[in-house]
């Protein structure tokens, strides 16, 4: 399994950065995936998810009405399109997955098995 991460970048405050996940070695269409984020010194946390069938994209409070998850099955891709970013966005940005069940979608870090290589996002003020 592997999970491939791209995207990141430094822009400034108010701009929009769009990160992608690329998934191989998984039946793309049964897994759920999350986007997570690691400040230094801080844990790592939820930004958003996306169920296998795509009804379900819980954001965490902190991203909700800026940050947007999609998923495209042709292209065993999962994208998150994050407009008006914040100094505090500033984060390595993970993308991880998990196999479920059509109903399940877990929401902590340690529910995925599977998790890419980060991606680094900085936001100047």
């Amino acid at each position: 399994v592997q999970l491939q991460a791209s995207g990141g970048g430094l822009v400034q405050a108010g701009n929009s950065l769009r990160l992608s996940c690329v998934v191989s070695g998984l039946t793309f269409s049964r897994t759920t995936i999350g986007w997570f984020r690691q400040a230094p010194g801080k844990e790592r946390e939820f930004v958003a998810i996306i169920s296998r069938s795509g009804s379900s994209t819980p954001y965490s409070d902190s991203v909700k009405g800026r940050f947007t998850i999609s998923r495209d099955n042709a292209k065993n891709t999962v994208y998150l399109q994050m407009n008006s970013l914040k100094p505090e966005d500033t984060a390595v940005y993970y993308c991880a997955a998990k196999s479920t069940i059509l109903t399940h979608v877990p929401m902590r870090p340690d529910e995925y098995p599977h998790w890419g290589q980060g991606t680094q996002v900085t936001v100047s003020s």
